[in-house]
C-alpha cells in the first residue's frame, strides 16, 4: 500500500538521540591453574620447615658451643692455612695447566704423550694417594740432585729439609690441580675459531706471538670461568691436607675434636659453615667473572643479584597497582 506525498514516516518522526558510545569492559585474562606446582611447593616448604626446626631445636647440635668456636685464634690460624694452601694451589695448577695444555697440542709427539700421561695418570689417582706419597717421598729418596742422567750431579740438597707439610701440601694439591686445569686450558684454546689462526697465520706472526697474542686471550674468555669453577673443589680438596700433617681447617677442628670429644659436632659444624661460606664467595668471583667475559658474546649483560632484586621489586609494584586498578 503506497504512502500519500507528504506523509512522514514512524522512522523519519522518532527524534535521534545521540548515544554515547559504550566504554568495553576490561576482561582480565586468569592465568593456567597448575595444582601439582602448588602441591610441590607446599611439600617442599614442610620439609624446609621441618629441617629447620630441628636444626633450631636439637640440643645435640649445641649451638652455643658453636658459637663459642667459630672465631676462636685457633680456628682463624686453620682458616688462615687453607686459605694459603688454596692460593698457592690455584696458581701454580693455572700454570702446570696451561704448560700441559701447549704440550698436548704440540706437534712433537713426546710432548703430546707424556702430556697425555700425565693428565691420564693425576686425573684417576686419588689425591689423598698423592698426598700420603709425597708425604713419604723421603723414605725413597733422601737426597735429591741435578745434573747429568748416570753421570755426576751439579746441584744435591737434602729432601726431608725442602719438603715442609706446606709444600708437600701445595705441591701435591698443585700437580693434581694441574691435571684438570690443563684439560679446562685445552678445552678454551680449542673453542677459538680456526678462522683466528688462519688470519694469524696469513699475516706471518711468529707460532709464539700468534699464541700470545691473538688465541690465547680469546680463549680466556672459556678458560678463566671455568677455572674459576673448579676453584670451589680445590678449596673442599684442602681439606685432605690434614693428613700429611698440615693443621688447616678442617685438621685445626679434628685437633680439637680430640681434646674436647664432646665439642666433636659443634666443630664438624663450624667447619662446615667455614667451607660454606669460602665457596660462597668463590661463587660470587665466578659470577662476576663470567659476566665480564661475556661481553661482547651476547646482546646483553646477565643481570647482577641486585639488578635482579630492583626488577622483582619493580615487577611487584606493578601487579599491585594492576590488582589496585581493577
Amino acid at each position: 500500500m503506497s504512502e500519500p506525498p507528504g506523509a512522514v514516516t514512524l522512522a523519519e518522526a522518532a527524534p535521534v538521540v545521540d548515544t554515547p558510545p559504550q566504554k568495553p569492559t576490561a576482561q582480565r585474562v586468569q592465568p593456567l591453574r597448575r595444582p601439582g606446582r602448588w602441591i610441590a611447593t607446599a611439600v617442599v616448604l614442610v620439609l624446609v620447615a621441618q629441617f629447620a626446626h630441628g636444626l633450631v631445636s636439637n640440643p645435640f647440635y649445641q649451638w652455643d658451643r658453636f658459637g663459642y668456636w667459630f672465631l676462636r685464634p685457633v680456628i682463624l690460624d686453620g682458616l688462615l692455612i687453607t686459605l694459603e694452601v688454596a692460593a698457592y694451589s690455584a696458581v701454580l695448577g693455572l700454570l702446570g695447566g696451561v704448560l700441559l695444555a701447549v704440550a698436548r697440542l704440540s706437534k712433537s709427539p713426546v710432548l703430546r704423550a707424556v702430556s697425555w700421561t700425565y693428565v691420564w695418570a693425576l686425573r684417576s689417582i686419588p689425591l689423598i694417594v698423592v698426598l700420603l706419597f709425597l708425604y713419604n717421598f723421603s723414605a725413597l729418596y733422601q737426597t735429591l740432585s741435578v745434573g747429568v742422567p748416570f753421570g755426576p750431579a751439579f746441584f744435591r740438597f737434602d729432601e726431608s729439609r725442602l719438603a715442609t707439610d706446606m709444600v708437600i701440601a701445595v705441591v701435591g694439591l698443585s700437580l693434581n690441580e694441574a691435571a684438570y686445569a690443563a684439560e679446562v686450558v685445552r678445552g678454551g684454546i680449542l673453542s677459538v675459531d680456526q678462522g683466528q689462526h688462519e688470519a694469524a697465520a696469513a699475516l706471518g706472526l711468529p707460532k709464539g706471538y700468534q699464541f700470545r697474542k691473538i688465541v690465547f686471550p680469546q680463549a680466556l674468555r672459556s678458560i678463566v670461568p671455568n677455572y674459576v669453577n673448579q676453584l670451589i673443589g680445590l678449596v673442599k680438596s684442602t681439606s685432605l691436607v690434614f693428613y700429611v700433617s698440615l693443621l688447616d681447617l678442617f685438621g685445626t677442628a679434628q685437633t680439637m675434636g680430640s681434646t674436647y670429644p664432646g665439642d666433636i659436632v659443634p666443630l664438624l659444624l663450624v667447619v662446615t659453615v667455614w667451607y660454606l661460606i669460602l665457596t660462597s664467595l668463590v661463587s660470587v668471583v665466578q659470577f662476576y667473572v663470567e659476566r665480564y667475559y661475556a661481553r661482547g658474546a651476547t646482546r646483553s649483560l646477565p643481570p647482577t643479584p641486585l639488578q635482579k632484586l630492583r626488577t622483582g621489586l619493580a615487577d611487584l609494584r606493578a601487579r599491585i597497582r594492576r590488582e589496585a586498578a581493577v
